[in-house]
């Protein structure tokens, strides 16, 4: 069972709208759509979506790439006080960027059961041994998010 999602401010629903929006354009570009926004101080500062069949690289996830973009926009080494938005579940790789970053919200949509690391397959984000673990928020507009990747692979069949 899904936990319920608890209700969004006018920030979290921008920033989750801005992570849709990203997805729509992967998407529409033929990438998987999972998309990602940074939202630091209340401003969305980068927004991305998958790029691994542009890039033709299989680590060009939303979330690492809305870091990368977030910290060079802030002039940083570190997402202290940013929230990530995702529309999917990160997976590991993801979820070790995030912790990398030292992000200090995790804000995703749909639950991924084969590759999530958020407490689907595992738990990374909350580690108890790590140095870092961020707040985070799953299932949040999760129908929206998981429609997005659902119907995107029901076109493929």
């Amino acid at each position: 069972m899904t936990p319920r999602a608890a209700p969004l401010s006018a920030a979290d629903r921008a920033g989750m709208a801005a992570a849709l929006a990203a997805a729509r354009r992967g998407g529409a570009a033929g990438e998987v759509p999972v998309g990602a926004a940074v939202v630091v101080d209340g401003h969305v500062v980068s927004e991305a979506h998958n790029e691994t069949v542009a890039r033709r690289d299989l680590t060009q996830h939303a979330e690492l790439i809305a870091i990368q973009r977030a910290l060079q926009a802030i002039g940083a080494d570190r997402l202290d006080g940013g929230t990530l938005y995702v529309t999917l579940e990160p997976c590991a790789q993801c979820a070790g960027a995030i912790v990398l970053a030292r992000v200090g919200k995790l804000i995703f949509g749909a639950y991924d059961p084969k590759a999530g690391m958020a407490g689907s397959v595992g738990d990374l984000l909350r580690h108890p041994r790590l140095n870092h673990r961020p707040e985070v928020q799953g299932g949040v507009m999760a129908d929206e998010c998981g429609a997005l990747v659902a119907d995107f692979f029901a076109g493929r069949r």
